[in-house]
């Protein structure tokens, strides 16, 4: 069993910032890819960000250049801060790991968290 728990979603206004965080726990040998995806109201869920077991950083055209995905592996961690918000931004922003569940069977599973709300105001 793997968790997977989103924090730091809120209200701000347009221009602020927010740092969102999500911890892993559970069975875990190892983490893989590891990213993050919002949806917001009668939209479809979009990639924001993934941060790869390498290091190596992808995001959206929508968040370049105000976003930061970032890793803690010791702590099986994941942030996203987010620089510059606009109201555009304003949806449940979700949590998603590839794991490595054991040393005895390298397949990964993806896992999801539940959601966190940030809204962004004009």
């Amino acid at each position: 069993q793997v968790q997977l728990v989103e924090s730091g979603g809120g209200l701000v206004q347009a221009g602020g910032s927010l740092r969102l965080s999500c911890a892993a726990s559970g069975t875990i040998y190892e983490l893989y890819t590891m990213a993050w995806y919002r949806q917001a109201p009668g939209k479809e869920r979009d990639l924001v960000a993934t941060i790869e077991h390498d290091g190596t950083l992808n995001y959206a055209d929508s968040v370049k250049g105000r976003f930061t995905i970032s890793r803690d592996n010791a702590e099986n961690t994941v942030h996203l801060q987010m620089q510059s918000l606009k109201p555009e931004d304003t949806a449940v922003y979700y949590c998603a790991a590839d794991v490595i569940m054991t040393a005895s069977d390298l397949r990964s599973r993806k896992y999801w968290g539940q959601g966190t709300q940030v809204t962004v105001s004009s």
